[in-house]
């Protein structure tokens, strides 16, 4: 296996990880309005993401459904935990779908929350979103960044792949030494691994797989390459690959701060098992970019590194 590069010192918060605040010439403040005044959740805010100023400046977001309160309590993530109060809104397939139409969305990107409480952990809702989406946008492509469907897995990718999302995406989140640790319950490595292969299987089109890792969480950097090796003999075809960010002190610690230089080496890494698309570096996130990045796997433009 190829030596990987060396760890990059940990400073207290290195330039290449600051972000601009929002511009108040920029389509930020439009999209929060429309947000807000449709009663949408976005992963956005909801997972403090570093890219919010940037994305919603472009006139993008990834809207998040299912509620705001996750059954899962990862330890990196930032989203409210605990048990959902309310059923899944009827309503939001199409609240989504008018929001993503006044947007003029080409790309249009749904994850969610876990809902382990509902029996069918969401696919139905899932399903209901994507031909809102298809009805009100039909030239647009859509994306699903969903949950594992944990014990329902079968009957949840056909109810979700029967609606055709053009890109179906399953975080594994971190390499299989720190998973459970990190993902806690019953989540599985292999578990996300056989998720992301049955979604090619079961799907009777040409659908994306996608997948991503973060990376400052106490993995090495072979280890990293190891989790992409896993995932392309999974016949995943995206992979993308940012910095961890400690959302508040109860969760995950920062083990280290990964030097773009490693993000360059993981996106050489990625091309060299044959990923359709690699995006790599401090700020990527799932969903960061979400629309050059399938694009990329589908032209074979390839890996790129921010």
């Amino acid at each position: 296996m190829q030596e990987s590069l060396p760890v990059a010192e940990r400073p207290r918060r290195p330039e290449w990880m600051k972000v601009r605040a929002p511009s108040a010439s920029s389509s930020y403040f439009d999209v929060r309005k429309l947000l807000h005044g449709a009663h949408l959740n976005t992963i956005c805010e909801e997972a403090r993401c570093p890219n919010i100023a940037e994305c919603w400046g472009r006139g993008t977001a990834t809207f998040q459904i299912l509620g705001d309160t996750c059954t899962r309590a990862c330890r990196y993530c930032y989203v409210t935990s605990g048990r959902p109060t309310d059923p899944p809104d009827p309503l939001e397939p199409l609240r989504l779908a008018q929001a993503a139409k006044q947007m003029q969305l080409k790309h249009v990107v749904v994850t969610s929350v876990d809902r382990d409480d509902v029996p069918d952990k969401g696919a139905a809702h899932y399903a209901a979103t994507i031909r809102a989406i298809h009805a009100k946008l039909p030239q647009s492509t859509i994306e699903v960044l969903t949950p594992d469907f944990l014990g329902v897995e079968a009957h949840a990718l056909q109810t979700v792949l029967a609606a055709r999302p053009d890109v179906f995406n399953h975080n594994i989140e971190t390499v299989r030494r720190l998973h459970r640790r990190m993902r806690g319950g019953r989540a599985s490595y292999d578990g996300a691994l056989r998720l992301l292969r049955r979604a090619k299987e079961l799907a009777d089109y040409p659908v994306l797989t996608k997948s991503g890792i973060i990376v400052g969480l106490g993995e090495t950097n072979d280890e990293v390459v190891e989790t992409m090796r896993d995932l392309r003999e999974h016949d995943v075809d995206v992979v993308t690959i940012g910095q961890y960010l400690q959302p508040s002190p109860k969760h995950a610690t920062i083990d280290r701060w990964v030097h773009p230089d490693e993000f360059r080496w993981f996106r050489e890494q990625g091309e060299a098992l044959g990923f359709g698309s690699v995006f790599s570096g401090p700020l990527v996130r799932s969903s960061y970019r979400a629309d050059e990045q399938r694009h990329a796997a589908a032209t074979g433009r390839g890996a790129v590194a921010y």
